[in-house]
């Protein structure tokens, strides 16, 4: 399902880009903005819809609705963590009793710095 929505919104985004690439500018160039001789308004005269015009919308609103259906759809996946699942490494499993201590090691000579040697006895 998530492959197929993806599929779906990467082709709508494709298509929005081309629709709008495809459409004629309103000549509302820098000069409009200054009263330089264009009788459209700045932001250009509401003409009649075209077809392209209606294309944009529909391509845009399938755009944010596959966004939002991505988002949701990602949202509610939860992602389990490998690793709260594995026991620590080198630890015991759980249930089993820790290991008892061994003998205390026999008492040792102090040890010296070298260079220097040992006491006699």
């Amino acid at each position: 399902m998530y492959v197929l929505l993806l599929t779906l919104h990467i082709l709508v985004a494709v298509a929005l880009i081309a629709v709008v690439l495809l459409q004629s500018g309103k000549g509302a160039d820098i000069g409009a903005a200054f009263g330089g001789g264009s009788s459209q308004t700045v932001f250009g005269g509401r003409g009649a819809t075209t077809l392209l015009h209606k294309v944009t919308t529909v391509a845009a609103i399938l755009f944010m609705l596959t966004s939002l259906s991505l988002a949701v759809y990602k949202g509610e996946r939860r992602a389990s963590s490998v690793i709260q699942e594995e026991p620590a490494p080198g630890g015991a499993p759980e249930g089993a009793a820790a290991p008892a201590p061994g003998p205390a090691p026999a008492s040792a000579p102090p040890p010296t710095s070298p260079g220097t040697s040992a006491p006699a006895r």
